[in-house]
């Protein structure tokens, strides 16, 4: 039996003989159990090549769109070998599992539309189009979050291997993407010329996103599962939904009483037993290598503790200063507080430090200026924009309530910039041009 599972040939034709047993109205879940081994013995890659060979037989993409349960089913058992994810709703890893069965059902619905062209040519385009527009988010929300979430603490740990390549390869995804959404915008009088170019692109993006879920699911993730703790979950979990999600949406039944941990607060490299948990693939980079953690200390002597991040004194003063903007800060008790050095178009002096605010405007404004702040105080307005024309500088000024955390006003920001040059911009400016 295990020669027969590793013949390509023979798992084609059972996976055939599936797809024509769902169609016939059999239960997938049913099916699922009598063919427990094959399922577990099919790579993700395999699946285009056999709903290829449907499609000459003359299987309908709607019928072939059944194999995305069997794709679920797949991944459910592939992920159960390494760990009951079952078990884990609203965990981030539950999360990560569940956005890839949703982007290999997309990938699979992508191929399907794209082999039932020309047939209902308008019909299928439009869907097509549909789909391939949503396909952005990918990258927006669920490769974004593994970038900015969870590789540091791979990296943390002095695994930056694997955070790099696969960093590499999620920007190539959004590269062939942005390619196809391109191809999409240029039918051309040449259908068949059309066709042929949107199929490649097609093909490009489906095979790299399943890739890109196989590289996950059997690298990625196993190697998160090995390494994190229950405290550094619970820090991921916290700053997830600030980058969101792609077409699922967590559950809230996951929950830890371990403080959240991040990962410029982990001290120490990969123990014996870390290691020996992580997936084949890592441990044979390790055997040339050996990870370096990170042991460099975050918090130094003198820094401030801010809500995100630690900084020394002198360095938000400079920063202050560094800021393409000028801001002023006033006080709840409409007092001038703080004012940045730089170049402003208002001048300032520090004489103003503890004025009313009232007193640094002319007479005839005043009332616009207590307007504002009675707004702000009683919580009816968010900003206050202005903008002046001035010479060549066009002057964009806000003002910002600055609020608590439980909503309590605490002052007024003023914020004032000349953006005649932002307004100029066109394009895209995306390689560096220092001579």
């Amino acid at each position: 039996m295990s020669e027969l599972l590793n013949n390509r040939e023979y798992k084609k034709e059972k996976l055939k003989e599936i797809l024509r047993r769902i169609s016939n109205g059999e239960d997938v879940a049913e099916l699922k159990k009598q063919f427990k081994d094959l399922l577990r013995s099919i790579s993700p890659l395999e699946i285009p090549l056999i709903e290829q060979e449907l499609m000459e037989e003359g299987v309908t993409a709607e019928e072939i769109a059944s194999m995305c349960d069997i794709h679920v089913e797949l991944f459910r058992e592939a992920v159960a070998q390494k760990f009951d994810i079952d078990v884990l709703p609203g965990h981030p890893l539950h999360t990560l599992y569940m956005e890839n069965e949703q982007i290999t059902k997309d990938a699979e619905m992508l191929n399907m539309y794209a082999k039932s062209l020309p047939d209902e040519m308008e019909k299928n385009l439009q869907s097509l189009r549909n789909l391939a527009k949503q396909l952005p988010l990918i990258g927006i929300t669920h490769y974004t979050r593994e970038e900015m979430i969870h590789f540091p603490y791979l990296e943390r740990r002095g695994l930056t291997a694997v955070p790099s390549t696969l960093w590499r390869k999620h920007d190539e995804v959004r590269a062939k993407i942005k390619l196809l959404l391109k191809s999409l915008d240029q039918e051309k009088d040449d259908k068949d010329e059309f066709l042929k170019k949107l199929r490649e692109r097609i093909e490009e993006v489906a095979t790299a996103l399943v890739d890109m879920v196989f590289r996950e699911n059997n690298i990625l993730y196993p190697a998160l599962h090995a390494i994190l703790s229950e405290g550094e979950w619970a820090a991921i979990r916290q700053q997830e939904d600030e980058i969101g999600y792609y077409k699922v949406k967590p559950s809230q039944e996951w929950k830890t009483k371990e403080e959240p941990i991040y990962p410029y607060q982990i001290e120490g490299a990969l123990t014996d037993e870390q290691i020996s948990r992580l997936p084949g693939e890592i441990k044979k980079i390790m055997e040339s290598k050996l990870p370096e953690a990170d042991e460099q200390r975050v918090e130094r002597e003198g820094d401030i503790k801010l809500d995100t991040g630690y900084l020394l004194p002198e360095e938000i003063d400079e920063i202050l200063k560094a800021v393409p903007f000028s801001i002023t800060f006033i006080d709840k008790d409409d007092r001038v507080r703080y004012f940045s050095g730089g170049k402003r178009t208002f001048q300032r002096t520090e004489s103003i430090i503890g004025r009313p605010v009232q007193l640094c405007h002319p007479p005839k404004s005043v009332h616009i200026v207590n307007k504002i702040l009675k707004a702000f105080k009683e919580g009816k307005k968010d900003s206050a924009d202005f903008w002046i024309k001035m010479g060549k500088s066009f002057i964009y000024i806000r003002y910002i309530p600055i609020r608590d955390r439980n909503g309590n006003y605490m002052g007024t920001l003023e914020v004032e910039q000349d953006v005649a040059g932002i307004r100029e911009l066109e394009g895209e400016k995306r390689l560096l041009d220092w001579k």
